[in-house]
């Protein structure tokens, strides 16, 4: 179901169908926003998992922004309000354990996230390592800073060899950062999370979702 965050951002809330949940996940999604696709992801991993889910609208109010619109846009976004609204996400799942994943820009916020101290576990599918210069802006932060801050959760990064968003030198360094680093050799951007894409390859897929789950659930 639709809710309202505090910042007045939509957002997305699943529970598990049976049970009481057991931790919350909160769910940063792609540039192109909240749409069915999250809506069913939130509510499989809510059943799946008996997890509460919750994704966040990372464009409230220009959620009809077209997408060449949306990647000049991204240096607009601030991170105070793009991380606040991910803590207020966990807080509506109403529950003390929470971990965050996130997808393309969504996976960037996510490793931004970490240092937030909200979360106990974040998983990072193929989210830029440094800033892009196009998406620079006065309130962005480079995710490495927020990996090297002490306290920041446990990190998992989900890397296709292909994919021109993450070069191998920024995944070197999420390495550095004792990020555990999971790499799908020949795969491009965003092959996990949308079945509709070209670079969607199904058993890399399935595979990163079994290690995400047994991750964010350790």
């Amino acid at each position: 179901m639709r809710i309202e965050l505090p910042s007045g951002t939509p957002a997305e809330l699943a529970r598990p169908a049976a049970g009481d949940p057991t931790a919350g996940l909160v769910v940063i999604p792609d540039i192109m926003g909240l749409r069915p696709l999250f809506d069913d992801l939130c509510r499989r991993l809510a059943d799946e998992n008996g997890w509460v889910v919750c994704a966040v609208e990372p464009f409230p109010g220009n959620e009809a922004m077209p997408l060449d619109d949306r990647l000049g846009w991204v240096g607009n976004l601030r991170d105070e309000r793009m991380l606040g609204d991910a803590v207020a996400a966990a807080d509506a799942t109403g529950q003390g354990r929470v971990g965050i994943i996130g997808f393309c820009m969504g996976g960037m916020y996510t490793l931004k996230a970490t240092a937030t101290g909200r979360f106990d576990r974040a998983v990072a599918f193929y989210g830029m390592i440094r800033i892009p210069d196009h998406w620079q802006g006065d309130d962005h932060r480079e995710p490495l800073d927020a990996l090297t801050e002490e306290g920041r959760c446990p990190v998992m990064a989900v890397i296709g060899t292909a994919d021109v968003w993450t070069p191998a030198d920024d995944v070197a360094a999420l390495e550095a950062a004792g990020v555990e680093v999971v790499r799908y050799e020949g795969a491009e951007h965003g092959f996990v999370h949308d079945p509709s894409r070209p670079t969607h390859r199904a058993d890399a897929a399935a595979d990163a979702w079994a290690r995400t789950i047994v991750f964010v659930s350790g």
